[in-house]
């Protein structure tokens, strides 16, 4: 398409259009681009998955070899989750789902609110599965359709129709919009997320990160099962508000965190704790409670610090010097500890429980040797955004998958009722309860595969429209026989198939054979008719025709026009 050609679209129009922005538009609300972004996301997902996150280069290097670690950390794999490719491909899924859900939603609120009415749905009665001269007002009940709604069309036919579960229609609609709660909450949950943890032994209270609350330990047990081994680690704490007195206790262990105050509570991990004394000169001068792995100064001699690097409960050596523990009981406890002076090494060693250090004028010791507790504490302000659009996904599926939209019919003409009925989701148990429903009223059953109920030949229906057809079984095919006429518009109408020419129909493949002959007058009326409908068809084919000839010839026209426009626009800018 040349510039000009594209300008006089827009100038044509009567408003500035583009059309390569709703063909984007089209492509990003479309279901092959939602695929597309969900395989690309399994496929990210099985990559944080399998490779460890949050390593450094040379963690991965010796993992994985150096090429790998290199495209590992170029291509933000070992953060995953949190990198900006995958952080831009969850917008995009999450604006496909928007444009999804703002199309559809008009057309769902339309049917909803005016759609299922008789006038509207009449030419999507379905097809007839039965008819009968009984008022079959009670078998809509047996259906299930607790609401019918009677009155009459404009050509006097009577009608009785129902529809049930319109809720349904809002099944993948609403799964959609539950995908696009889930997403937001979740995503904007991990970004605005905090964690920090709080750890100590029995009796000590530490403050929560930078905020107003206060963690006290109650008391944090370690069950253990027949053969020794663990069973649960579980802590009892308590947590206050400082700044306003509000205090709530609770307890917390492994798979089964606690809740309080926006916060939620996970037992992480426990290990080993001492209590470290300082004494300069036979007086203590510092004490208080050291985790392993835990650097503590010492207050007197600025830059000095000590390091619990390891705790062996029951410490043995062998003839290698090798160091290790024999059981996890306290027998023979020892510390290894690392000693620092301005962030330099100035001593190591394994310290026995009666044993000290003397470093200069001080001496520092180990007693006391038990277990510390680590609970995280994370806050999640849109945990509950989440959870509520899983509710809606639930919601959504139950909806699409149990609550099926039905419509069923019953149009009175010539004192007979045709039943009429359609389910878009459950269509073959739709068909199959309503076959039922009508052998157990006695109304015999249709084989035919009939679309549409049959109409009466009054002088306001025209053939060739949509939904409407001649009333041959009940009027004139009630014999074995054919006649000369029905045999010609049998021929004519395997020549409509192959013409194929829209607007022309062919004639019923058979006929209904019931016992009795009909009389001279009922044939030649009958007859009279088929050649009415024949006539009436012929001048259908013959008005499509002509419909299609104008059609072209303003195809051509408007082609034309959007010539002469590109011109004149190209001749106003020159």
């Amino acid at each position: 398409m040349s510039s000009g050609d594209f300008r006089s679209d827009c100038r044509l129009s009567g408003k500035v259009t583009v059309p390569y922005m709703r063909k984007i538009l089209k492509f990003l609300s479309s279901m092959q681009f939602a695929l597309i972004l969900l395989l690309v996301l399994a496929a990210a997902c099985a990559f944080g998955s399998f490779i460890t996150q949050g390593q450094t280069l040379s963690w991965y290097t010796t993992a994985y070899g150096e090429r790998a670690a290199a495209a590992i950390m170029l291509f933000g794999l070992d953060d995953v989750f949190h990198s900006i490719w995958f952080v831009v491909i969850t917008a995009f899924l999450c604006l496909n789902l928007i444009f999804c859900n703002v199309i559809r939603a008009p057309g769902l609120i339309r049917l909803w609110k005016a759609g299922f009415v008789p006038e509207k749905r009449e030419k999507s009665c379905g097809r007839i599965y039965g008819t009968s001269e009984k008022d079959p007002a009670g078998l809509f009940s047996e259906m299930g359709f607790r609401k019918t709604v009677s009155g009459s069309f404009e050509d006097g036919t009577e009608y009785i129709y129902a529809v049930k579960n319109k809720a349904g229609i809002w099944g993948a609609w609403l799964c959609h919009l539950g995908i696009l709660i889930l997403i937001i909450g979740f995503g904007v949950g991990q970004m605005l997320k905090t964690e920090t943890a709080v750890y100590g032994v029995t009796g000590q209270s530490k403050r929560i990160g930078d905020t107003s609350y206060v963690l006290t330990i109650d008391d944090f047990r370690i069950d253990l099962r027949g053969d020794e081994t663990v069973d649960q680690y579980t802590t009892d704490f308590t947590v206050r508000n400082v700044s306003n007195g509000d205090e709530m206790s609770g307890t917390t262990s492994v798979n089964h965190p606690a809740a309080m105050f926006g916060m939620k509570f996970y037992q992480n991990s426990t290990g080993w704790a001492a209590a470290m004394h300082v004494s300069k000169g036979g007086e203590e001068i510092q004490n208080g409670v050291v985790c392993v792995g835990e650097v503590t100064p010492i207050t007197e001699v600025p830059g000095l610090s000590i390091l619990i690097q390891a705790f062996y409960p029951d410490f043995f050596m062998d003839a290698d010097g090798e160091i290790g523990t024999r059981t996890s009981e306290l027998r023979n406890p020892y510390y290894l500890y690392i000693a620092y002076y301005n962030e330099r090494v100035i001593g190591m060693n394994a310290l026995g429980a009666s044993e000290y250090i003397t470093i200069d004028d001080l001496t520092v010791w180990f007693t006391d040797p038990q277990s510390y507790t680590l609970i995280q504490i994370t806050t999640e302000p849109f945990s509950k955004l989440a959870l509520a659009g899983g509710i809606v996904i639930m919601l959504g599926l139950l909806l699409a998958l149990y609550v099926q939209p039905a419509e069923m019919w019953a149009r009175k003409k010539d004192g007979l009722w045709l039943v009429t009925g359609s389910s878009r989701k459950g269509g073959v148990l739709f068909d199959r309860a309503l076959r039922e429903k009508l052998e157990k009223a006695g109304i015999p059953a249709s084989e035919k595969d009939d679309k549409e109920p049959p109409k009466g030949s009054s002088e306001d229906e025209k053939p060739g429209k949509p939904g409407e057809r001649a009333e041959e079984d009940e009027k004139h095919g009630k014999s074995g026989e054919k006649s000369e006429e029905d045999e010609k518009s049998g021929e004519k109408s395997e020549e409509d198939e192959k013409s194929g020419e829209p607007g022309e129909r062919a004639e019923p493949d058979e006929k209904a054979e019931v016992s009795g002959e009909l009389s001279g007058k009922d044939l030649s009326e009958a007859e009279a008719a088929a050649l009415e409908a024949m006539k009436l068809a012929d001048e259908a084919a013959e008005a499509y025709r002509a419909a299609e000839e104008r059609a072209k010839k303003a195809a051509l026209a408007y082609k034309e026009a959007r010539e002469r426009a590109a011109k004149k626009f190209d001749k106003e800018e020159q």
